[in-house]
């Protein structure tokens, strides 16, 4: 369970620098972009954590994809954006995909630590 809170705020962290990236003006303002790579920072930490006991492909998923619908909402509430009725429908379908992987993945499911390719023991 963990695991799925880690993930779930590294996906929070993902929207907050997503959106305050938009604001550095090309990283040229301080500010925007220290707090962009502090966001970041925790965000991949969180990310990390979570991999230790989700599959990549979930942990990763997941994370993608709360970053992106988050992104787009914030953009529709915040800056104003408008996305079309086919966007939403698709941003619609990335939810189901995170709720759907959210049911039948359990939160320990990583295999057991193997050397990397290539690795000599």
């Amino acid at each position: 369970m963990l695991a799925w809170i880690y993930v779930v705020v590294a996906g929070l962290f993902e929207v907050v620098w997503a959106t305050s990236m938009k604001t550095t003006d090309g990283w040229t303002r301080l500010w925007p972009s220290v707090m962009t790579i502090g966001a970041m920072l925790v965000s991949f930490f969180l990310l990390a954590k979570a991999m230790q006991s989700l599959p990549l492909g979930v942990a990763y998923t997941v994370w993608v994809g709360i970053g992106a619908i988050g992104a787009a909402l914030t953009g529709w509430i915040v800056l104003g954006e408008r996305l079309t009725a086919p966007q939403w429908a698709c941003i619609a379908l990335i939810a189901a995909g995170i709720i759907g992987l959210r049911l039948v993945t359990p939160a320990h499911m990583q295999p057991p630590h193997r050397a990397p390719v290539g690795a000599h023991s």
